[in-house]
């Protein structure tokens, strides 16, 4: 018994570490793969480096965004970040 009782605050530390770093960054992965799959052609997005731009075609795992008028890049579908609010421009500051 007294085994048992020194093996709590181990299984305690361990739980905590679940809960606090490990269950959240598993939602957080599951929502980015479901955005991910969920993209559509003219969504506007932010890949993970930051650079914003409009999905103009969808291959598999593999989608070409525009970044400028006429600048088409592939990136692969990993690289999309966030999809950007629709009614904001990605370009230009809020006004207040």
């Amino acid at each position: 018994m007294p085994e048992l009782v020194s093996l709590l605050p181990l299984v305690g530390i361990a739980l905590l570490f679940w809960l606090l770093i490990i269950r959240p960054n598993s939602r957080r992965q599951k929502e980015l793969s479901r955005m991910q799959a969920s993209l559509e052609v003219g969504d506007e997005v932010m890949l993970t480096s930051g650079i914003f731009g409009t999905l103009r075609e969808l291959d598999g795992e593999h989608v070409r965004v525009e970044i400028a008028e006429g600048v088409i890049i592939k990136v692969a579908r990993g690289a999309v970040g966030t999809i950007a609010e629709s009614g904001l421009d990605a370009h230009e500051p809020e006004e207040s």
